[in-house]
């Protein structure tokens, strides 16, 4: 399968967009054209919700730039990440197996780009398409790995070492070092006080590891900042690659 990115004429518009979403690129116009041609190329705005808990699934987005994060919500408003999707995946699982409503909040952070189809639509074309098919059922695994890692790690890591694992996972998932976050966003990301914030990345920043300024902080050094980070990053890429090497 080519991994390269590729121009594609969405279904509405005619306008051409690149794809970058790695779970669409790595499939040809013969493998999955029927799909392909039910993509619609959406743009986000900054704290666009695309559904929240309770809510009917009705489409799906493969992020394309930027970033979604996904959040479990409390009675009381309160609300913590538990995963972030990039260009790597999609946001929609529990229609893969049949789930139509949401059990999570799912917001873009940043601005950000998406393929969006109809979630009806994208199970009617699976079964023509059995490898992308497949390559969604393994990604669906990857991120449940990742929200129990992050689980636990909010529950036994500190701060400095959780918004370092964060910080790299936002690098990861926008391929890029500058990252446009402000501390009250990394506090409720990371579901903790701002002012916790504030000291952890006061901790990176004299440590030479990150700058920071009104709503952007930027990684100056990735090697300190993975050394700092808890080893929850660590094992949730090694994990993911080791699926990847030995995927059937």
């Amino acid at each position: 399968m080519a991994k390269n990115s590729r121009p594609i004429s969405p279904a509405r518009g005619t306008e051409q967009h690149e794809i970058k979403n790695e779970l669409l690129r790595g499939f040809s116009d013969h493998e999955c054209g029927g799909l392909l041609s039910k993509l619609e190329f959406v743009r986000l705005k900054v704290h666009h919700v695309l559904h929240e808990p309770g809510d009917p699934l009705k489409s799906v987005y493969f992020c394309n730039s930027g970033m979604i994060s996904i959040l479990t919500v409390f009675p009381d408003g309160k609300s913590v990440e538990v995963g972030l999707v990039g260009r790597e995946g999609f946001v929609g699982l529990p229609l893969l197996v049949g789930f139509q409503t949401a059990s999570t909040r799912a917001v873009s952070q940043l601005d950000a780009t998406a393929f969006r189809v109809d979630g009806e639509t994208l199970m009617e074309l699976l079964p023509e398409c059995p490898a992308f098919a497949r390559a969604l059922q393994q990604y669906s695994q990857v991120s449940s790995m990742q929200v129990t890692q992050i689980a636990a790690c909010n529950r036994l890591h500190d701060v400095h070492e959780r918004l370092a694992r964060w910080l790299l996972m936002c690098a990861d998932r926008v391929a890029s070092n500058d990252l446009r976050l402000t501390q009250e966003f990394l506090s409720q990301m990371l579901g903790t006080r701002r002012s916790s914030v504030t000291v952890a990345a006061g901790i990176l920043q004299q440590a030479g590891i990150i700058t920071t300024s009104r709503g952007d902080v930027k990684i100056v050094n990735r090697r300190k900042l993975e050394e700092t980070a808890c080893e929850c990053y660590a094992i949730m890429q090694r994990q993911a690659a080791e699926w990847k090497e030995n995927a059937l």
